[in-house]
């Protein structure tokens, strides 16, 4: 819900990643964005009766989603894709599945196949 309905949030511990993934929205016309995972955010996930919680609070929300997973896949490239406000419409009557970003994820999938662009 970051980004609203607009565009997806992309997270990544590697840049590559997630500029392929974001060239990939804009190539189906399905954007994304890519947001921060600084390791200043991580405190936000400690937990005082566990190792950690997989929920951080009000703040930053999407954010502590990929610091959880941060920690357990630092040895492989990997991103995460916030896609609430996208996925779903909330309001208005025509409510329900938007099918995004399924056209994202597969341009990119196709293009890692090595598919020409």
């Amino acid at each position: 819900m970051a980004l609203g309905s607009q565009a997806s949030a992309v997270f990544s511990n590697d840049d590559e990643v997630a500029r392929n993934l974001i060239a990939a929205g804009e190539q189906t016309r399905d954007r994304a964005w890519q947001l921060p995972i600084w390791e200043s955010y991580q405190p936000q996930i400690n937990s005082a009766f566990a190792d950690m919680q997989n929920i951080g609070g009000k703040e930053a929300g999407s954010i502590t989603a990929a610091c959880f997973l941060a920690r357990f896949a630092k040895k492989y490239r990997w991103a995460h894709m916030d896609i609430a406000g996208t996925s779903f419409k909330w309001a208005g009557t025509k409510k329900g599945a938007t099918g995004r970003p399924v056209a994202l994820l597969t341009e990119y999938l196709l293009q890692q196949a090595g598919r020409p662009a």
